[in-house]
């Protein structure tokens, strides 16, 4: 691949990347006024075509690693695992 050609699809994704994040934030303006309108309704279900909405509370139970590591740091060591990834950026 020639230097013009990388340079061609870096710039051709960092466009896509600019037009993803604001198709995301068109996104989350329709969904704010969706929830809002389920709210104003006191609803968690909504029944709109034929499509079902569902705005709905759930609980999340996590570990908090930091104060873990405060409290216990040798348990926290003990059952801290190392991962390897890799990471694509383009600044």
């Amino acid at each position: 691949m020639s230097q013009n050609e990388i340079i061609s699809i870096v710039r051709e994704y960092k466009e896509l990347q600019i037009f993803i994040k604001q198709l995301e934030e068109e996104a989350d303006g329709l969904k704010a006024a969706i929830t809002a309108e389920m709210d104003a309704r006191q609803t968690d279900s909504l029944i709109v075509d034929v499509f079902t909405v569902r705005y709905t509370t759930y609980t999340s139970n996590r570990v908090d690693t930091t104060a873990l590591k405060k409290e216990l740091p040798d348990v926290a060591a003990r059952y801290t695992k190392a991962t390897e990834a890799r990471r694509f950026s383009v600044a």
